[in-house]
């Protein structure tokens, strides 16, 4: 059976991906700027307009680090200022599980659920670092285990307090605001190892009974997680046999929670560039990497894993001849790509082998190593490298991230989307009013 393709838009903010020095580049914080991309994303019939979430500026060297300047406004503010200029387009957004409480996040969620009349996702999050934790009562950080060990329990009880009103729980006076029906209306209680909480919750249940859950983990503990309780799943594998491996892993997962196949929506990250034809394509896809990585940028992505402060080396000259420090990371803070390399000194080891084999300086190097274009070509082969790696399995879908900010998506969504549309593989219109109606998500 042919799949359909799930499309999702990402506002990137300031960071690797983002090309902010291009003259087309807009600012990160103006209004004008999100409600850019996501009435661009809702004119395509994207399922979902995605906000991610900085806690914490981040530092290199005791310094911000250039491509984070900008700031990061509220994701829940911006959200639900969307709610009032989109009509159909889902909005969903990262909220941290470590440092937030379960009351405050589902009262958030269902407010917005209710003001985008059934749009909201929560992408639920853990924070790994100390340098994060410092911004919040909490401190310090939480051990991996221990991360999605209150991840789950956060989960659950802000699930609890979404269900805590039932359908049929009305208001029998507007005016007076007296309750008709349960009396337990709202009630809740939860005590286990990370809340002590009970109380009456607020928000009537939204109109998508919860908000669709979204999870963004690549770990063994993240893989489960989402297979336990997310509606959708973000990965970082974008070729066809690590997405495959992926995909197959996280679906089969599902049965020992009582879930079907379909219950969980499997979406990459993605980049493109395109171009009237597949070679002009490729020579602007390297225009825009030498444009992420210029050489102060490729020696702070060097420091990210060599720990230490390389900025006496020269950009377009060899990897250093020191080994990386192992050990915590006290050169980048604040970082999400720092966790990805795992062991330093593998990492180094491969990427000498790589300079070697192929003669790259440094900046060379973080450029290859660094290659976020997912999709590059002339919007024909794009489209079908999109639908060959939907119908294969390696994905349901793709959450498009640009690399020009506001703009960016809007090729895309002019050029590509037709051809999919044609190929009767993507919607011509909104079929559903709900998030849920648009991921194929059955109402909880």
């Amino acid at each position: 059976m042919t799949k359909q393709v799930h499309l999702a838009a990402h506002f990137p903010g300031v960071n690797n991906t983002t090309v902010w020095s291009d003259p087309a580049a807009g600012s990160h914080i103006e209004f004008s700027s999100f409600v850019h991309l996501a009435q661009t994303a809702e004119r395509a019939k994207f399922d979902f307009f995605f906000l991610a979430e900085g806690l914490r500026l981040r530092e290199q060297g005791g310094e911000i680090y250039d491509l984070d300047v900008v700031g990061r406004p509220d994701t829940f503010t911006v959200l639900a200022a969307l709610a009032a200029v989109t009509e159909r387009l889902g909005l969903t957004g990262t909220i941290n599980s470590t440092f937030n409480e379960p009351y405050e996040v589902a009262r958030q969620f269902a407010s917005l659920d209710h003001l985008s009349a059934g749009r909201a996702g929560w992408n639920v999050v853990t924070s790994w670092d100390a340098f994060t934790g410092e911004n919040f009562r909490r401190g310090g950080y939480l051990p991996q285990d221990q991360r999605y060990v209150r991840a789950k329990l956060f989960l659950e009880t802000a699930t609890e307090l979404f269900d805590s009103w039932r359908d049929g729980d009305v208001l029998a006076d507007k005016a007076s605001g007296q309750f008709v029906g349960r009396g337990d209306v709202g009630a809740f209680e939860r005590h286990d190892a990370q809340f002590d909480i009970s109380g009456r919750f607020t928000v009537p249940r939204s109109p998508q009974g919860r908000p669709v859950i979204l999870q963004a983990g690549d770990s063994d503990e993240g893989r489960e997680f989402a297979a336990a309780s997310a509606d959708a799943i973000f990965t970082r594998h974008g070729t066809k046999e690590a997405g495959q491996e992926f995909y197959t892993d996280v679906k089969r997962r599902l049965a020992k929670y009582g879930r079907r196949h379909s219950d969980l929506v499997v979406m990459p990250a993605a980049t493109f560039v395109l171009g009237d034809t597949d070679a002009e394509a490729q020579e602007l896809a390297e225009i825009v990497r030498h444009q992420q990585v210029s050489g102060q940028t490729a020696i702070k992505f060097l420091e990210q894993v060599w720990n230490r402060d390389l900025s006496a080396y020269d950009p377009d000259g060899p990897l250093p001849e020191a080994d990386p420090v192992v050990g915590e990371n006290t050169i980048a803070r604040g970082r999400a790509s720092v966790r990805m390399y795992r062991d330093p000194l593998e990492t180094a080891k491969q990427w000498r082998a790589l300079a070697a084999e192929k003669n790259l300086s440094i900046r060379e190097l973080m450029i290859q190593v660094q290659a976020r274009q997912s999709f590059i070509g002339s919007p024909t082969t794009v489209a079908e490298s999109i639908n060959d790696l939907v119908q294969s399995d390696a994905c349901d879908g793709f959450i498009l991230v640009p690399h020009v900010t506001p703009g960016g998506l809007d090729p895309f969504a002019e050029k590509v989307v037709p051809l999919l549309q044609e190929r009767g593989v993507f919607r011509t219109d909104y079929t559903g009013a709900t998030l849920r109606d648009h991921l194929g998500i059955t109402r909880p």
